[in-house]
């Protein structure tokens, strides 16, 4: 399977080249030559990590091999993605019981896996995180040998638990706290990825979902979550870089029956106008408190495009997106808890109040994208509750923070990647 950069077809990679590159040299992001058609009927039975292989071997292509590929994804799939109902016609896919309580999980660890099979060469690996993504690299990527990792997040803009998976993994992890937004800390990563003196000293990808590797393994828990139900459904994404729903349009586009989608977004709703309108502009990021949503600039809109084959009218009939204000996510936290007796974050809040407005009689499923312990002091204020932390995030807490402060300044950034390299 050969992929090409989304602006210029004719930039073409292998999914290796594609998967260490990260992004592609015209700033632009790789897609699939071609999407791969799966027979679903074929896929009912099949365990997790089992779905995960037969899904992800015709996007590899002969990279890997079946048999290893399998041992692969059950080792990165090693923990449960159920599907809880919690209301009449509403379930919950609760994609926060890997090892940093988040959906991050999946994606990140699929990943390191298939960096680690098919790299040759010391890489460092990358990312820019409003939150979880970080924590999901820096443990799935965790002392691999011949992998470093960098991460950028923005100073005072993530929770006090994802700050401290952040940085307190130590060893070949690096957290890098940027006095900026999010889109700050994207902008100075896609600048390091397009300078060619970096690359040669310091050979780097990525491990955003601007990433094929990240980016495709999300589209398995959408066709897990439809196969266990046995009809299509109605999936409702909370989103902000918007990987995580289009590859659930991917699974569909390979195959999978779905109802909808709709992309249950904060305050920063850029993409909300953008389908009212036709026209994109991008925005500053506004902070609020589902944290990981805050971005004014989403990466993977021209994924989506490229899904719907540029068709805007058709991406606008099968494609919606709900805003919800910040009273609203923190009345669903306190409603939502007073009629389940169970605490959500508040990015699964946005997520569930948006469901709420959708009309149609198939069963919607909020994508839970994170334990509501990462967001304890929210929790509380919406709901007087504490959130019991769960085991995996309980070693983080006590630990001492330590990250290195940096303005938001590329030139800054540049000699620290070259002059951390050479004390490797």
């Amino acid at each position: 399977m050969n992929y090409r950069s989304i602006k210029n077809p004719a930039i073409q990679r292998s999914f290796v080249r594609a998967l260490r590159e990260g992004l592609a040299p015209d700033r632009s992001l790789f897609v699939p030559e071609q999407i791969p058609s799966l027979e679903w009927e074929s896929l009912k039975g099949c365990t997790l990590s089992e779905l995960a292989a037969l899904m992800m071997k015709p996007l590899i292509g002969d990279a890997i091999e079946r048999d290893e590929l399998e041992g692969l994804m059950r080792e990165a799939l090693n923990f449960e993605i159920p599907t809880v109902e919690v209301q009449e016609d509403l379930s919950l896919l609760e994609l926060f019981h890997g090892p940093t309580s988040a959906f991050k999980d999946v994606g990140a660890r699929v990943m390191s896996r298939l960096l680690g099979s098919t790299s040759q060469e010391r890489l460092t690996v990358l990312v820019a995180t409003s939150g979880d993504t970080g924590s999901a690299v820096a443990q799935g990527f965790f002392q691999v040998p011949g992998i470093d990792v960098v991460i950028l997040y923005p100073s005072k803009r993530i929770s006090k638990i994802q700050e401290q998976q952040l940085t307190t993994v130590g060893e070949n992890v690096v957290a890098i706290e940027l006095e900026g937004t999010f889109d700050d800390c994207q902008a100075l990563v896609k600048e390091a990825f397009l300078d060619e003196s970096v690359q040669i000293a310091r050979p780097l990808t990525s491990a955003n979902s601007i990433n094929v590797g990240r980016w495709l393994p999300q589209s398995i828990y959408y066709a897990w979550a439809t196969l266990e139900a046995g009809e299509p459904l109605d999936f409702v994404v909370p989103s902000g870089n918007f990987g995580n729903i289009a590859a659930g349009v991917l699974a569909q586009r390979m195959g999978m029956p779905v109802g909808s989608f709709c992309a249950a977004v904060n305050a920063n709703d850029v993409m909300k106008t953008y389908m009212q309108t036709g026209l994109y502009q991008p925005s500053v990021s506004i902070p609020t408190i589902s944290n990981a949503m805050d971005v004014g600039d989403p990466s993977n809109r021209s994924r989506i495009e490229w899904l719907y084959n540029g068709a805007f009218d058709e991406m606008k009939s099968a494609f919606h997106v709900e805003s919800v204000s910040e009273a609203s996510t923190l009345q669903e936290m306190t409603s939502f808890w007073e009629s389940t007796q169970q605490l959500v974050c508040p990015h699964t809040a946005v997520g569930i109040h948006a469901a709420r407005q959708l009309k149609g009689k198939r069963k919607k499923v909020v994508l839970s994208t994170a334990h509501p312990a990462k967001f304890g002091d929210v929790v509380k204020r919406a709901t007087g509750q504490v959130a019991t932390v769960p085991e995996q995030l309980k070693g983080c807490i006590e630990k001492e923070k330590v990250s290195i402060l940096m303005p938001n300044d590329y030139s800054v950034f540049r000699d620290y990647l070259l002059d951390s390299r050479k004390a490797r």
